[in-house]
């Protein structure tokens, strides 16, 4: 599964490196977007390996478009979701700062094309909205 989600970089933290049972050596790099909605929401992410030089060019502040699979995990009876990014770049029209969608008088245009089966704009029924 891979998904994608623009957002503001907020934070990048600090490079973590180690060696695993297995002897070979890893690192990698967690960051945090905002995303650009009315109601934002923060996702901290990570870059492993060489994909972590993606973050290098990149500033906080910097409207970004990160690709990226979610995992999950079990250990000990607990299960821990990452969300492990394979790419990160400037969308081709990245607005400095993108204007919040109103969401306060809904139209029949901006739903997806999927719902369009449940939305008859002819007829009455009879509810005042």
């Amino acid at each position: 599964m891979s998904l994608e989600i623009t957002g503001r970089l907020i934070q990048k933290l600090e490079l973590q490196s180690g060696v695993g049972k297995t002897g070979n050596s890893w690192q990698k790099q967690e960051f945090v977007i905002e995303t650009i909605e009315q109601y934002p929401k923060k996702i901290c992410a990570n870059l492993w390996g060489d994909k972590i030089e993606m973050l290098s060019p990149l500033n906080v502040g910097d409207t970004v478009m990160v690709s990226f699979a979610l995992e999950s995990r079990e250990f000990n009876g607990k299960w821990y979701t990452d969300v492990k990014a394979w790419k990160i770049e400037r969308p081709a029209a990245a607005p400095a700062n993108a204007p919040k969608q109103n969401t306060s008088s809904a139209s029949v245009d901006n739903f997806p094309e999927e719902f369009a089966t449940f939305i008859d704009e002819g007829v009455d029924d009879g509810l005042p909205f």
